[in-house]
């Protein structure tokens, strides 16, 4: 006998293809001989442990402050985490409100699910393929439009979106990555403007406010110093549609799993509150009063420190990259922030069915090399599909530099 799935629990039977990839590599994965270049976790050294611990003892000895920290929070988030938030944000928070999500910026992105409408979304492509995958799972349809160097490409957006016809009643909402995952192209802020005045176009439109989330994950990881700051579209915002994602994952520690949304005040934001609540009342609370103690204490260099460190990596990978791969490369993009560089082959194929991914991932007592195939970066039903094909996300957060570096000596022999 079968318990009656919900459309959501049929469509979850079926692994995504980066979940059975993972898994498949991961159970027989050599810690010390194999080299994990698909998986998106922040470098070890990047984790102030002493910091942490140091929180951790002070929100312990004060119950003043901190009080109940080790008992149940309330669902908006606490008070401390999110007056430690505005201060770290800035003017961009005044006027909006700001809530916690339960469970990281990834639970803020799936209770958007469950409080929105079902309907159209646009993305860019390549896109955040976990994200997109459980979109569509859960009922929504995805609108991937390509990238060019600033972000979603103006032209091809104007163009989808007239194609829609009547369809364009559909819209549900815009979900832009500001540091792509998985291409690294940064959004940059002229993009920005010109996406939010699209949104407030439609919205008016379709006579109902329509929203746009920018997921700003890898914001903060802004490490080359060359690029223009990123500057918050959100006083800019005039029909009150403009959100922002955070996390403090990127730059503190993704076990914290402290995210949030900042935004326009109204029934959306209190019924993404009652999400919260119904999932499990809050975020843990000693861990959000950790984290504002984090953040009003140090949390200038630590952000110094991190950036130091991905700058030191992507400069080194960058290069191993250029003499391993370049002769075999038409495009390499990424390393000015966040962790990845996206790259597209001339001629050399790179999806699970490959001989290149293959050859990397066979068993045999050399040290197998996992990367994310661009087959899983770009809608299967969009205009990248075939160019997917030819295309990987590398990731030089996690593994240390000289494994990335044998990796792409690797990666160069199965060429």
């Amino acid at each position: 006998m079968e318990i009656s799935l919900s459309r959501y629990g049929q469509a979850s039977t079926r692994p995504s293809p980066v979940n059975r990839m993972m898994s498949a590599f991961a159970g027989t994965f050599r810690d010390g001989v194999d080299i994990n270049l698909g998986v998106g976790y922040v470098n070890e050294r990047t984790i102030p442990v002493s910091a942490l611990e140091e929180a951790m003892a002070a929100v312990a000895a004060d119950g003043v402050k901190f009080r109940q920290a080790f008992n149940y929070g309330g669902p908006e988030g606490s008070p401390n985490l999110i007056a430690a938030l505005r201060r770290f944000l800035g003017p961009r928070a005044d006027g909006r409100r700001l809530i916690v999500g339960p469970c990281g910026a990834t639970s803020v992105l799936d209770s958007l699910t469950e409080v929105i409408q079902p309907g159209i979304v646009v993305t860019s492509d390549p896109l955040y393929y976990i994200y997109c995958d459980t979109l569509e799972r859960k009922g929504f349809e995805i609108l991937a439009v390509p990238e060019d160097a600033e972000g979603i490409e103006l032209a091809s957006l104007e163009r989808k979106l007239e194609s829609l016809g009547s369809r364009l009643e559909n819209l549900a909402f815009f979900y832009v990555v500001t540091v792509n995952n998985p291409s690294c192209t940064i959004l940059s802020n002229a993009r920005r403007r010109a996406l939010l005045e699209i949104v407030t176009h439609l919205s008016h439109r379709l006579r109902r406010p329509l929203p746009i989330f920018f997921d700003l994950a890898y914001e903060l990881l802004l490490h080359d110093p060359s690029h223009e700051p990123f500057v918050s579209v959100l006083p800019e915002d005039s029909l009150g549609i403009a959100y922002e994602v955070g996390t403090l994952s990127k730059v503190l520690a993704p076990a914290l799993r402290i995210g949030y949304l900042l935004g326009p005040d109204g029934p959306f934001l209190d019924a993404m509150v009652q999400k919260t609540s119904d999932v499990g009342f809050s975020a843990p609370l000693f861990v959000q009063e950790m984290a504002a103690w984090l953040l009003d204490r140090g949390i200038a260099a630590q952000l110094c420190a991190v950036n130091a460190g991905y700058r030191e990596k992507a400069l080194a990978v960058g290069a191993g990259i250029r003499e391993s791969l370049g002769s075999f490369l038409s495009e390499c993009r990424g390393g000015s922030a966040g962790f990845y560089y996206y790259l597209t082959f001339e001629k050399l194929e790179t999806h699970p069915e490959s001989r290149f991914f293959r050859t990397l991932t066979a068993d045999s007592p050399r040290p197998r090399v996992i990367y994310i195939p661009g087959e899983y970066c770009v809608h299967p039903r969009g205009d990248l599909a075939e160019l997917g094909k030819r295309q990987l996300r590398l990731s030089y957060g996690f593994e240390e530099t000289p494994q990335i570096l044998r990796a792409l000596a690797l990666m160069r022999a199965a060429a």
